[in-house]
């Protein structure tokens, strides 16, 4: 009998199902250098200990994003490990903060299935929740991911639809630790602006553009411990209709979200995942852009407020032109990424 996994394909997956994910992780600051590495990511807050311990927190937190990241990777080898592509996410809440040190566990409920009209492939929808070591849901999120069935023949289930919140509202998110007044040094965070400086329909330029190797998107994914084939295997990608490996659309989330800190260095902390969308692929020798709109803003208390950012990712077009903002028609082909977020900003007198 075979001992390998060959993974979950669509008809294998029933509402209701629990799944429990291999491999705990525990995140170590070697992680967090490296991610840094692979990134480029400048937000102080994850970059120092000083920092950090100023703004009331023991040293310098995990990167949300690498957390999600880290969350998302356990669950690829039963939900996504023969899926055509990962569509989009919602309804993602960070409820507690993860310490270098902190031990992830991952575990998912299927809450959506409908299969494709070409019976050959179909929708599973999911909510995964991450695990600290004492027992704390750390991370919340929905994903839905189409996923090849194995057999064409067997019947189609009864399509389920999950009803799922535009936003995450600003009275459910979990606020950082309160700020002392002046508590923020805006030279050494990189940005003087704080949350009254940024009003509802701005659009930010973050100016500054990467271009992504095959060794880079390759050894970001592996230290997510994502075993997607559509992202390593080339020789299996050949006789794909895209024919070459896909970059992970998680390495897109995380180089808009380190290029946003030119013009919002103080919003460094996502705190809600609204919705997601990979909106074309993207591969290697790409150069990936960024911009952000701001869509909304609410005071959280305790020295923060917090923005509703669009971050939008462009491959080889400059955001200077905010490619994608209008939303009517058809997407502008260079798009890439549409990501809708929360992120924590100090208010103005919390900044020295």
């Amino acid at each position: 009998m075979p001992k390998s996994n060959p993974g979950h394909f669509f008809e294998d997956f029933r509402i209701g199902q629990l799944l429990r994910h291999a491999t705990p992780r525990t995140i170590t600051t070697g992680d967090v250098a490296l991610y840094t590495g692979l990134t480029g990511s400048r937000y102080a807050l994850y970059s120092a200990d000083t920092f950090a311990a100023a703004m009331g927190l023991p040293g310098a937190p995990v990167d949300p994003v690498l957390v999600f990241h880290m969350v998302f990777g356990k669950t690829v080898p039963d939900i996504s490990l023969n899926a055509v592509a990962n569509l989009g996410y919602a309804d993602g809440r960070f409820l507690a903060p993860v310490m270098p040190g902190d031990t992830l566990t991952a575990t998912s409920e299927v809450i959506g299935l409908k299969e494709n009209s070409n019976g050959r492939t179909g929708v599973v929808t999911v909510r995964t929740t991450g695990t600290n070591q004492r027992g704390e849901a750390v991370l919340s999120y929905v994903r839905w991911v189409m996923v090849n069935k194995q057999d064409p023949a067997s019947p189609a289930p009864e399509p389920v639809s999950p009803d799922l919140p535009a936003s995450v509202a600003a009275t459910a998110l979990i606020p950082p630790p309160p700020l002392a007044p002046g508590s923020v040094d805006p030279v050494l965070s990189g940005s003087p602006y704080a949350y009254e400086d940024y009003q509802p329909g701005e659009r930010i330029d973050h100016v500054d553009g990467m271009t992504v190797q095959e060794a880079e998107h390759q050894i970001a994914t592996r230290l997510y411990q994502n075993t997607a084939r559509v992202h390593f295997d080339a020789l299996a990608q050949a006789s794909s209709r895209h024919g070459r490996r896909l970059i992970y659309g998680g390495v897109v989330i995380s180089l808009a979200r380190a290029m946003a800190f030119n013009g919002l260095g103080n919003a460094a902390q996502v705190l809600a995942i609204n919705a997601g969308r990979h909106v074309n692929p993207l591969f290697a020798g790409s150069t990936v852009y960024a911009w952000s709109e701001v869509l909304d803003r609410a005071e959280l208390g305790g020295g923060w407020g917090a923005l509703r950012l669009r971050h939008v990712a462009t491959k080889d077009k400059p955001g200077g032109s905010f490619p994608g903002a209008d939303t009517g028609g058809e997407p502008d082909p260079a798009v890439i990424l549409d990501f809708d977020c929360w992120a924590a900003i100090p208010m103005r007198a919390s900044l020295a």
